[in-house]
């Protein structure tokens, strides 16, 4: 398997599944350790971007909803309530480590627009240099793709493109690709390495979690992306955040994609 070890830029991206417990709350235990891996991956010279979903999620337990909203106007509304905790939440966790912490919240038409890219690029980097961790979500309450269908992970490939990123790492509810359904066959095997993203892997890639609604499928379109750019990509469980120590350590976890040309 190919390292990954002695990377620098790395996008994570966590999912609302790995943010939540089976309440809908919010699992702050999880949010806290994952704070901590990435202020000290900072503090190891690592330059860090968190996409982070779970904005829907957060948002509809404040409000008092059982579950998600049905209708797109509510999943909206709650994204609007919850993304204002969700960054209180990582604000508040960041900041016992002295991270500086910074929101940008965006579109897919931002990164159609050559202008706007090039600006949303140059803030990436300023905020980089300024040694501040930027937090991305989808600006849901005005773009309703990526919340309907993608769960932000597409999105967290198209930012680790933009921005030239060395490693993407997909944080998720299960330990990686399967050759089938875990959930549905006991003898499925986790498949560690990919070395082509090929009609074969779509064809695996299952549907959506229980909270999430990206699925695998969608993690494997964001690995085409990031990989087809020359981004190596792993996804892993995000169970455990201190797993990522043993990513950058090279150890085989979850589902490593490798980069065209690697």
């Amino acid at each position: 398997m190919a390292k990954a070890e002695g990377k620098k830029r790395i996008v994570v991206k966590v999912g609302t599944s790995t943010l939540t417990h089976k309440t809908g709350k919010t699992n702050i235990a999880r949010m806290a350790k994952l704070a901590s891996v990435l202020s000290d991956l900072k503090n190891e010279g690592h330059e860090i971007v968190l996409v982070s979903s779970g904005a829907v999620g957060i948002g509809a337990a404040k409000l008092g909803f059982g579950r998600k909203p049905e209708t797109t106007k509510g999943l909206q509304a709650s994204a609007a309530v919850g993304q204002v905790e969700l960054m209180f939440l990582y604000d508040k966790l960041f900041s016992e480590y002295g991270v500086v912490i910074s929101q940008l919240l965006f579109t897919a038409d931002t990164l159609a627009n050559p202008e706007e890219k090039e600006h949303l690029l140059d803030t990436f980097n300023q905020l980089l240099d300024y040694d501040a961790l930027p937090i991305v979500n989808e600006n849901d309450s005005v773009y309703v793709e990526e919340l309907l269908n993608g769960d932000n992970d597409c999105l967290s490939a198209n930012v680790a493109k933009l921005i030239n990123a060395e490693l993407l790492i997909l944080l998720t509810d299960t330990n990686g690709l399967y050759d089938d359904n875990p959930s549905i066959n006991e003898n499925a095997k986790l498949i560690s390495y990919v070395d082509e993203i090929n009609d074969e892997i779509f064809a695996i890639a299952g549907g959506a979690g229980e909270k999430g609604t990206g699925g695998f499928l969608t993690k494997v379109k964001a690995a085409k992306i990031a990989t087809d750019a020359g981004i190596p990509v792993i996804v892993m469980n995000g169970e455990k955040p201190t797993s990522i120590y043993k990513v950058l350590e090279g150890k085989s976890i979850g589902t490593y994609f490798k980069a065209k040309g690697e």
